[in-house]
């Protein structure tokens, strides 16, 4: 397996870009392994404006009198959120340029999550392929795990989405043209 995250110039990967718009179906391997940049920590607002926004009434995750007294001890972190949280993640290394997500399966909870703890994301290349039907597009399958602070993991799952090519009209950059030149600096 190779760990994509921590290549430099020497890795006959290349440095980064001077413009970053993320990676297309023909970058991504076979397994490589991509490591969020970014932890991302849950907060106890996250928990109650997801859980309020999903309309979710398991008191476990808003009510802290009532999660006192599971074996819990203190609300949990809605797992719908831990899910979204680490799918978020996981985007700008491996679905930023994905036309559609395909599936969610295989999603487990090993842990529990709780307001205050950090999560990170690595995700792993299991399967690529052409799309049959969209020539522009080809499949990716993936196997994505959040950890921690403390070494947990915490959620796995298996992903797959349609990933747009390089040449796909979609790829085209959309950065707006300035009506205008710069006025500040020199």
């Amino acid at each position: 397996m190779k760990d994509v995250s921590t290549l430099g110039p020497d890795s006959g990967v290349g440095v980064a870009p001077k413009v970053w718009r993320g990676r297309y179906f023909e970058d991504i391997e076979v397994g490589d392994i991509y490591r969020s940049r970014l932890g991302r920590t849950v907060e106890s607002a996250d928990n109650t404006w997801f859980t309020l926004l999903t309309c979710n009434t398991n008191q476990v995750h808003f009510n802290s009198e009532f999660a006192g007294q599971t074996a819990f001890g203190r609300p949990l972190v809605n797992s719908c959120l831990t899910l979204s949280i680490v799918v978020g993640l996981t985007v700008a290394d491996t679905s930023e340029n994905a036309m559609a997500n395909l599936s969610w399966t295989d999603i487990k909870l090993p842990a529990p999550v709780f307001a205050g703890d950090t999560i990170w994301a690595e995700t792993e290349v299991l399967a690529t392929r052409p799309s049959r039907s969209r020539p522009n597009v080809g499949v990716v399958s993936v196997r994505s795990r959040g950890i921690n602070q403390r070494g947990t993991v915490v959620i796995e799952f298996l992903r797959s989405f349609m990933m747009y090519r390089r040449t796909a009209p979609e790829a085209a950059g959309c950065f707006p043209d300035p009506a205008t030149p710069w006025t500040v600096g020199s």
